[in-house]
């Protein structure tokens, strides 16, 4: 079993993180995880702090000669501000500074003081900010060194800040598989995902996006808005509908509501399905020689039954506005009750690009643990055979059609994710 847990607080000392069941002789390219801690401080509404801090992973176990050991793997992620904190976040008795009681609409500052008896909202604030999912992102990058390996490949992009939302991706990218390596007009697409301030491939909403969010800043308030991240060249079969827990969708859902600010999940075209009649939603299956099995449309958003069914998995993400506001909200002191103006340090104005990397990160875990759970094995070598197995075993499933091969999946060991795929 694929796990990660992960400690830490916002303004402390480091974030830490251990991996327990990563298989043995994957390539781990610390580079590789350190750029995509870089994608996540990018994006237009993104707060100072940012700026401030250029996020690196120290891998401190499990790596020996850039090689996965089959062992728990141990990852760092220093607070380069930590010195202005050292005193207030100090893990030992002494003076903390004042305590924070103003309480901000929309946090965990309410709920977890009460739940946990402390006086003081710091001690809840600090671990329920955002600040954490640098950790999910590095492990993130781990599971797409693996994934790489057997061609499978996922992105995240902004679908809308507040009103305004891009234009859709062409179909050709969301139904079908792009194959091994990605075609240029794919990478392309992505190219110019990657190097949009919000991370929108539309220029035209990009450019309203970004005044939406310059509007907000000036103002004070916060934007929220919709991710959708997209996998590619998953094969049928990852998870199963026989038991609750280990459907595919299931652990999608719950491990993209897990993100900080996030308040929706939908797969594929999940909330317009259900204004629609069943011969405008499901999708129409096909087998063609040479070409193998496909769909008509991918509606479902690459899952049925709990179960990936070789389609592109699509997963829509939606972010409420963050709640920490400069111009803050009314609310109250927790010492006293008394009505005050929200707690204010500093904060993004919108953090959807952000989280469109959070999600992609989360994911790719999901589509990996999906994987080892499926394929088995504590080593490259042994899952690869496994799925190698699994994969021939699905091309022979078509009966009385000799000389047809379902065109699924090839499987290389590539540089896909070295490659900033």
């Amino acid at each position: 079993m694929l796990r990660f847990l992960t400690a830490g607080e916002s303004h402390g000392q480091e974030l830490t993180v251990i991996v327990d069941g990563y298989p043995a002789g994957i390539p781990v390219d610390g580079a590789y995880i350190d750029s995509q801690l870089g994608r996540r401080q990018l994006g237009h509404g993104r707060s100072e702090r940012q700026k401030m801090e250029r996020d690196h992973a120290e891998i401190t176990g499990g790596v020996r000669g850039g090689l996965s050991l089959g062992g728990p793997i141990a990852l760092t992620i220093a607070n380069r501000v930590w010195k202005d904190w050292q005193d207030r976040m100090s893990v030992t008795p002494g003076d903390l500074g004042e305590e924070v009681t103003r309480l901000r609409p929309g946090h965990a500052d309410f709920a977890g003081t009460l739940k946990y008896g402390h006086t003081d909202v710091r001690n809840v604030l600090e671990r329920s900010s955002a600040r954490e999912t640098a950790s999910r992102v590095a492990v993130g990058g781990l599971a797409a060194l693996l994934l790489e390996q057997f061609g499978i490949f996922v992105r995240g992009h902004t679908v809308s800040i507040g009103p305004e939302a891009s234009e859709p991706l062409p179909g050709e990218y969301i139904i079908g598989r792009p194959g091994y390596p990605p075609s240029e007009d794919w990478m392309r697409l992505w190219e110019e995902v990657e190097a949009s301030e919000v991370r929108c491939a539309d220029p035209a909403a990009a450019e309203r996006m970004i005044q939406i969010i310059d509007s907000a800043k000036a103002a004070g308030y916060t934007w929220g808005g919709v991710a959708q991240v997209v996998a590619y060249n998953v094969p049928v079969g990852l998870g199963t509908h026989t038991q609750w827990d280990k459907r595919l969708d299931a652990a999608l859902a719950g491990a993209l509501m897990s993100i900080p600010s996030v308040k929706g999940v939908e797969i594929g075209t999940g909330f317009a399905s259900a204004a629609s009649p069943g011969n405008q939603v499901h999708d129409i299956i096909r087998y063609g020689a040479g070409e193998g099995w496909t769909r008509l449309s991918n509606r479902a958003g690459g899952v049925e039954g709990g179960i990936s069914n070789g389609e592109p998995l699509i997963v829509q993400v939606a972010f409420k506005p963050i709640s920490t506001m400069r111009r803050a909200l009314p609310s109250a002191d927790l010492r006293t009750g008394e009505e005050v103006q929200a707690h204010y340090d500093r904060s993004d104005t919108c953090v959807v690009p952000a989280g469109a990397v959070v999600a992609e990160a989360m994911v790719r875990w999901v589509i990996a643990s999906a994987l080892l759970e499926k394929c088995g094995g504590d080593s490259l070598k042994e899952i690869r055979r496994n799925f190698d197995g699994f994969i021939a075993e699905q091309k022979s499933r078509v009966v009385g059609r000799p000389g047809d091969e379902l065109g699924a999946v090839t499987v290389v060991g590539g540089s896909g994710a070295q490659a900033g795929i």
